[in-house]
């Protein structure tokens, strides 16, 4: 059901709630290529801000979340919008300790290792990686 359907006869103008279907297929319009929010929006009576937040939720909740570990047999994973998780390093040399990145989106994985010498540029790409 369309939410201007449920538009009341009296003067008040009152928040209109869509359905996540309603939701949903104007996501599903907007990844379309070639067509841009603005005019899906239009075509749909939506505010075209509305409607770039729900595509934006829509994209956070298809992402999958990233895994972080050390050289260690640990492999503790983060879930998106977290924050730094403690990673207890054990070996013999500090120097020849790894720390190993995986970041899985959908079928892809990528996996980088650094050393914990320069854990601290490791931590620079990782905030940028989750912005």
């Amino acid at each position: 059901m369309h939410a201007l359907d449920q538009a009341e006869s009296c003067g008040r103008r009152r928040r209109r709630r869509h359905s996540a279907a309603f939701k949903a297929e104007s996501v599903a319009a907007c990844r379309r290529a070639g067509v841009s929010i603005a005019a899906v929006a239009l075509s749909r009576s939506l505010n075209a801000n509305l409607l770039r937040r729900w595509v934006v939720e829509a994209e956070r909740a298809a992402t999958m979340p990233v895994a972080v570990s050390a050289a260690s047999e640990q492999s503790p994973s983060i879930e998106s919008g977290g924050g730094f998780l403690p990673v207890a390093i054990s070996g013999a040399a500090p120097s020849a300790a790894m720390i190993r990145i995986e970041v899985c989106r959908g079928s892809s994985t990528v996996s980088v290792e650094w050393p914990v010498s320069a854990a601290r540029e490791c931590a620079v790409v990782l905030r940028e990686l989750v912005r």
